[in-house]
């Protein structure tokens, strides 16, 4: 049987475009720092520095902020390529991109609770002592949203594919 974009479900393509769009989102801010509460003179260096400096990338961040979009790109990817299998589909492969989105968002929750730990602990202790907050950015909002519309839409998928086997059964 060969690959045909016709059979693609609606599912599948939402998924691919949750792992692409994951993906991209890793261009935008990940890794944000702040000086809203420190001294008027940290606010004032603060401006001075590089904008690359104050805000960062997934790229420029740490393996937690780049490596769990990439992972659902390559699962969204996965479920289109294979999803019109019918072994694949039958031996798990809406269970398969479960786990996969679920370990995304898992490693997302990660990398957001060690979000400061891309800096050392001098900096850490001189950036806590400067009153300069580090956050999470745009992108890290947007990848943890795409992650979890991707499981969202893996449920239905699971779904879908026990009624499908419900119904071949019916049939045979």
């Amino acid at each position: 049987m060969a690959f045909s974009l016709r059979r693609v479900t609606w599912r599948e393509w939402l998924g691919l475009a949750a792992g692409l769009l994951a993906a991209g989102s890793t261009a935008l801010p990940w890794t944000v720092l702040s000086a809203d509460t420190a001294t008027p003179d940290v606010r004032e260096a603060f401006k001075t520095l590089p904008h690359s400096d104050v805000v960062r990338t997934a790229w420029n961040s740490d393996l937690f902020s780049w490596g769990p979009p990439l992972l659902l790109a390559v699962v969204g990817l996965a479920v289109v390529l294979f999803g019109q299998v019918t072994k694949a589909r039958v031996s798990g492969l809406p269970q398969l991109w479960l786990v996969g989105g679920l370990a995304t968002v898992l490693l997302m929750v990660i990398g957001w609770t060690t979000l400061d730990w891309v800096f050392d602990s001098d900096q850490r202790a001189f950036l806590d002592a400067a009153g300069v907050s580090i956050s999470g950015g745009v992108g890290r909002y947007l990848g943890m949203a795409f992650a979890v519309g991707s499981v969202v839409l893996a449920i239905v998928d699971i779904r879908a594919a026990r009624a499908e086997s419900r119904a071949s059964r019916r049939r045979r």
